[in-house]
Protein backbone atom coordinates (compact mmCIF):
# COMPACT_ATOMS: atom_id res chain seq x y z
CA UNK A 1 0.00 0.00 0.00
CA UNK A 2 1.24 3.29 -0.84
CA UNK A 3 -0.31 5.37 1.91
CA UNK A 4 -1.15 4.36 5.59
CA UNK A 5 -4.22 6.60 5.68
CA UNK A 6 -3.05 7.95 9.27
CA UNK A 7 -1.43 11.13 7.59
CA UNK A 8 1.86 12.28 9.17
CA UNK A 9 1.15 15.90 10.66
CA UNK A 10 4.56 16.77 8.32
CA UNK A 11 6.40 14.44 10.30
CA UNK A 12 8.82 11.24 9.72
CA UNK A 13 11.17 8.99 10.26
CA UNK A 14 14.69 7.40 9.48
CA UNK A 15 16.28 3.97 9.73
CA UNK A 16 18.47 5.53 13.14
CA UNK A 17 15.40 7.30 14.70
CA UNK A 18 15.23 6.63 18.41
CA UNK A 19 11.80 4.73 19.16
CA UNK A 20 9.29 7.15 18.14
CA UNK A 21 11.27 9.71 17.14
CA UNK A 22 9.83 11.48 14.11
CA UNK A 23 11.59 14.61 12.21
CA UNK A 24 9.96 17.25 10.98
CA UNK A 25 9.75 17.27 6.74
CA UNK A 26 10.91 20.59 6.52
CA UNK A 27 14.34 19.09 8.40
CA UNK A 28 17.40 19.80 5.90
CA UNK A 29 17.80 15.57 5.59
CA UNK A 30 15.33 15.62 3.44
CA UNK A 31 15.85 17.94 1.33
CA UNK A 32 19.39 16.41 1.11
CA UNK A 33 17.65 12.85 0.07
CA UNK A 34 14.59 14.69 -2.10
CA UNK A 35 17.86 15.83 -4.04
CA UNK A 36 18.85 12.26 -4.39
CA UNK A 37 15.96 10.97 -5.26
CA UNK A 38 15.58 13.78 -7.86
CA UNK A 39 18.62 12.42 -9.29
CA UNK A 40 17.62 8.57 -9.62
CA UNK A 41 14.96 9.87 -11.15
CA UNK A 42 16.61 11.59 -13.79
CA UNK A 43 19.07 9.31 -14.54
CA UNK A 44 16.14 6.84 -15.23
CA UNK A 45 15.20 9.04 -17.73
CA UNK A 46 18.73 9.19 -18.93
CA UNK A 47 18.83 5.83 -19.19
CA UNK A 48 15.46 5.44 -21.53
CA UNK A 49 17.16 7.41 -23.92
CA UNK A 50 20.14 5.56 -24.01
CA UNK A 51 18.61 2.54 -24.78
CA UNK A 52 17.14 4.70 -28.22
CA UNK A 53 21.30 5.69 -28.88
CA UNK A 54 22.40 2.20 -27.90
CA UNK A 55 25.80 4.06 -26.72
CA UNK A 56 27.99 1.80 -25.35
CA UNK A 57 31.77 1.95 -23.84
CA UNK A 58 34.29 -0.76 -23.31
CA UNK A 59 35.10 -1.08 -19.31
CA UNK A 60 37.69 -3.76 -18.55
CA UNK A 61 37.49 -5.16 -22.15
CA UNK A 62 33.87 -5.89 -21.84
CA UNK A 63 31.28 -4.01 -23.94
CA UNK A 64 28.77 -1.91 -21.49
CA UNK A 65 26.31 0.16 -22.34
CA UNK A 66 25.06 2.97 -21.10
CA UNK A 67 21.77 1.60 -20.11
CA UNK A 68 23.57 -0.80 -17.89
CA UNK A 69 26.12 2.22 -16.61
CA UNK A 70 23.35 4.45 -15.34
CA UNK A 71 21.68 1.24 -13.92
CA UNK A 72 24.58 0.57 -11.62
CA UNK A 73 25.07 4.49 -11.06
CA UNK A 74 21.41 4.13 -9.56
CA UNK A 75 21.69 1.15 -7.70
CA UNK A 76 24.96 3.05 -5.98
CA UNK A 77 22.62 6.17 -5.12
CA UNK A 78 20.41 3.68 -3.14
CA UNK A 79 23.54 2.74 -0.72
CA UNK A 80 24.01 6.58 -0.65
CA UNK A 81 20.38 7.52 0.56
CA UNK A 82 20.24 4.58 2.68
CA UNK A 83 23.36 6.06 4.45
CA UNK A 84 21.43 9.03 4.47
CA UNK A 85 18.66 7.52 6.17
CA UNK A 86 21.04 6.12 9.16
CA UNK A 87 21.22 2.48 7.86
CA UNK A 88 24.55 0.58 7.90
CA UNK A 89 24.84 0.51 4.18
CA UNK A 90 27.30 2.30 2.73
CA UNK A 91 29.14 3.33 -0.51
CA UNK A 92 32.81 1.77 -0.60
CA UNK A 93 35.58 2.96 -2.80
CA UNK A 94 34.72 0.24 -5.66
CA UNK A 95 31.82 2.07 -6.66
CA UNK A 96 34.22 5.08 -7.14
CA UNK A 97 36.83 3.04 -8.74
CA UNK A 98 34.20 1.89 -11.61
CA UNK A 99 33.36 5.62 -12.19
CA UNK A 100 37.26 6.31 -12.78
CA UNK A 101 37.12 3.31 -15.31
CA UNK A 102 34.11 4.82 -17.38
CA UNK A 103 35.77 8.50 -17.24
CA UNK A 104 39.06 7.05 -18.38
CA UNK A 105 37.45 4.87 -21.03
CA UNK A 106 35.75 8.40 -22.39
CA UNK A 107 39.24 10.17 -22.17
CA UNK A 108 40.84 7.75 -24.13
CA UNK A 109 38.41 8.57 -26.44
CA UNK A 110 37.93 11.66 -26.86
CA UNK A 111 40.26 14.94 -27.53
CA UNK A 112 41.14 16.77 -23.98
CA UNK A 113 39.36 19.49 -22.17
CA UNK A 114 40.63 22.93 -23.21
CA UNK A 115 37.95 25.04 -22.10
CA UNK A 116 34.18 25.13 -20.64
CA UNK A 117 31.83 23.64 -22.89
CA UNK A 118 28.48 24.96 -24.12
CA UNK A 119 26.09 21.88 -22.93
CA UNK A 120 23.69 20.75 -25.59
CA UNK A 121 24.39 18.62 -29.00
CA UNK A 122 22.06 14.97 -29.02
CA UNK A 123 19.38 14.45 -26.86
CA UNK A 124 21.12 12.12 -24.58
CA UNK A 125 24.01 14.42 -23.72
CA UNK A 126 22.22 17.66 -22.98
CA UNK A 127 20.02 15.30 -20.86
CA UNK A 128 23.54 14.34 -19.24
CA UNK A 129 24.45 17.53 -18.92
CA UNK A 130 21.45 18.23 -16.76
CA UNK A 131 21.73 15.28 -14.80
CA UNK A 132 25.22 16.29 -13.75
CA UNK A 133 23.96 19.83 -12.27
CA UNK A 134 21.57 18.00 -10.28
CA UNK A 135 24.25 15.56 -9.13
CA UNK A 136 26.54 18.30 -8.29
CA UNK A 137 23.94 19.76 -6.30
CA UNK A 138 23.41 16.79 -3.98
CA UNK A 139 27.05 16.47 -3.91
CA UNK A 140 27.47 20.33 -2.15
CA UNK A 141 24.16 18.80 -0.05
CA UNK A 142 25.69 15.64 0.97
CA UNK A 143 29.24 17.77 2.26
CA UNK A 144 26.91 20.04 4.09
CA UNK A 145 24.89 17.79 6.09
CA UNK A 146 27.98 15.88 6.52
CA UNK A 147 29.30 19.60 8.04
CA UNK A 148 26.42 20.07 9.89
CA UNK A 149 27.13 16.57 11.57
CA UNK A 150 23.61 16.23 11.10
CA UNK A 151 24.29 12.63 10.43
CA UNK A 152 27.70 10.57 9.62
CA UNK A 153 28.68 10.54 6.46
CA UNK A 154 31.61 8.29 4.83
CA UNK A 155 34.15 9.93 2.90
CA UNK A 156 33.99 7.19 -0.04
CA UNK A 157 30.18 8.72 -0.83
CA UNK A 158 31.29 12.17 -0.89
CA UNK A 159 34.14 10.94 -3.32
CA UNK A 160 31.45 9.12 -5.15
CA UNK A 161 29.41 11.92 -5.72
CA UNK A 162 32.24 14.42 -7.24
CA UNK A 163 33.21 11.50 -9.57
CA UNK A 164 29.51 11.16 -10.71
CA UNK A 165 29.69 14.65 -11.71
CA UNK A 166 32.58 14.01 -13.78
CA UNK A 167 31.46 10.63 -15.27
CA UNK A 168 27.98 12.30 -16.19
CA UNK A 169 30.06 14.92 -17.87
CA UNK A 170 32.30 12.20 -19.41
CA UNK A 171 29.11 10.07 -20.75
CA UNK A 172 27.51 13.28 -22.20
CA UNK A 173 30.61 14.36 -23.91
CA UNK A 174 31.09 11.02 -25.92
CA UNK A 175 27.46 10.61 -26.50
CA UNK A 176 27.53 13.90 -28.58
CA UNK A 177 30.67 12.90 -29.95
CA UNK A 178 29.12 9.81 -31.39
CA UNK A 179 26.24 11.59 -32.81
CA UNK A 180 28.44 13.80 -34.49
CA UNK A 181 28.21 17.01 -32.39
CA UNK A 182 30.99 19.40 -32.07
CA UNK A 183 31.81 21.00 -28.66
CA UNK A 184 31.15 24.54 -28.68
CA UNK A 185 32.87 27.08 -26.27
CA UNK A 186 31.78 30.29 -24.65
CA UNK A 187 32.90 33.13 -26.20
CA UNK A 188 32.43 35.13 -23.41
CA UNK A 189 31.01 38.07 -25.35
Amino acid sequence: MLYTGKGDSGTTKLFNSKKGKRINKSDFIFEVLGSFDELNSNLGYAKVLSKKSKYTLLIEKKKVSYVDILETIQQNLFCIQAELGGSDIHINKKHTLYLEKVIHEVETLLPPIKSFIIAGGGETGAYLDITRTIARKAERQLIQISHKKKQTIGVDSITFMNRLSSTLYALARFANYQKGYSEGKPDYR
